[in-house]
């Protein structure tokens, strides 16, 4: 039997649902992989860009618009799952408190999630709420590979300082986390992306960390 090709998959990705918590989420069987991120970092626009789709994951000017856990199907039970932006500050803190118990079970039962995609604004990266989410993919076992995005706002030089010293701090603060140069509107780093997303959905348990290429 032919396989599609993985991007060919990635491009027929359906909405599913969108739920406020895990407890309402699809079936927890076959494979799927997550995109997180603070508020305002590209995460759809992310979404949007490995999907091949210009409207899966709906982009907002309005940070924090996210607010559930959004599902959307590929083939043979895999799926993608986009978690609340977090970190805004106008958001209420009631709803921040939610959005974090959300997204800590999230992480921590799901048994079917093989892979986090962190999604960090390359001119902020690592923040306080990118390090606590990466503290929670530790605790829970769960590989990460991480998008410097909105790297097209730098210039090359820049660019390329910034992920090394990003590479630098999480070999030493979070071994095995992966990161890399992304631009949603450019296509900066797209291939790169769509290969951690193969080898987590389509490869079943993923691998190790390591550094990636350089761009």
């Amino acid at each position: 039997m032919n396989h599609p090709s993985f991007d060919s998959e990635l491009r027929q990705a359906r909405f599913v649902k969108s739920v406020p918590d895990a407890t309402r989420a699809p079936p927890d069987i076959g494979v799927e992989v997550a995109f997180a991120g603070r508020s305002n970092a590209g995460k759809s626009s992310a979404l949007n860009a490995v999907t091949g789709s210009r409207s899966l994951a709906r982009t907002s000017k309005t940070p924090g618009r996210t607010q559930h856990l959004v599902f959307f199907a590929l083939r043979d039970e895999r799926r993608l799952v986009d978690l609340p932006g977090y970190g805004f500050a106008r958001v209420p803190a009631p709803v921040q408190r939610r959005w974090r118990h959300a997204m800590e079970t999230y992480l921590s039962r799901r048994r079917s999630l093989r892979g986090l995609i962190l999604v960090m604004d390359i001119r902020h990266p690592l923040t306080d709420y990118d390090r606590q989410l990466l503290d929670w993919c530790a605790h829970a076992g769960l590989p990460v590979h991480a998008l410097l995005t909105k790297a097209d706002k730098l210039g090359y030089g820049r660019a390329k300082s910034t992920l090394l010293a990003v590479r630098r701090t999480l070999a030493r603060e979070f071994p095995g986390v992966q990161v890399q140069l992304f631009s949603a509107p450019k296509g900066t780093g797209l291939e790169e992306a769509r290969a951690a997303l193969k080898r987590w959905l389509r490869g079943g348990a993923a691998e190790g960390g390591g550094p990636t290429q350089d761009l």
